[in-house]
């Protein structure tokens, strides 16, 4: 498995596989897809990473910036992360994940939060970071991983791309 930056011809890919990996998902609100696409076209999606096996894409990750307190402060989100669904529980997301994290941590990004299972992520370094807020989603499932300095204080927005029906 190799792991690299994201090619204009992957995206038919990337986004079959997205749509595979949360179809059906109970915390999947089937806009995965294209809020990845909507990143893409806006110049938000600040690393797209993909999971290859031969010739075959089999994951992806996407991480874009988010505000803090109404601020870019140099953190980003994870997310969506998708793998497809036969080759899932393999260590492609963990792969995928810790690439990312590696890369911002080498661009000098201050931090990343995700939203998912806290024993999931607890794996990569995240924690419960009681000063970064997504307002309407229970403290437990908002994490966050400091790079570089504090974690910041304040409500976070990710990407309008996330909001969309």
């Amino acid at each position: 498995m190799r792991i690299r930056a994201e090619t204009p011809a992957d995206i038919p890919a990337i986004r079959r596989i997205t749509e595979a990996a949360f179809a059906g998902a109970e915390h999947s609100s089937g806009t995965e897809a294209r809020i990845i696409d909507a990143l893409r076209e806006s110049g938000r999606l600040s690393l797209s990473l993909v999971a290859e096996a031969g010739d075959r894409i089999t994951g992806h990750a996407a991480f874009s910036p988010v505000e803090v307190g109404g601020r870019d402060c140099g953190w980003f989100g994870l997310g969506p992360v998708s793998v497809a669904p036969g080759q899932q529980r393999r260590g492609i997301g963990a792969a995928l994940i810790r690439e990312g994290l590696e890369e911002l941590r080498a661009r000098g990004a201050a931090g990343c939060v995700v939203l998912g299972a806290p024993g999931y992520y607890r794996r990569f370094g995240f924690t419960q970071a009681p000063g970064l807020i997504f307002p309407g989603v229970p403290a437990e499932y908002f994490l966050g991983l400091a790079l570089s300095g504090p974690i910041p204080e304040g409500d976070v927005r990710y990407h309008p791309a996330f909001y969309q029906d």
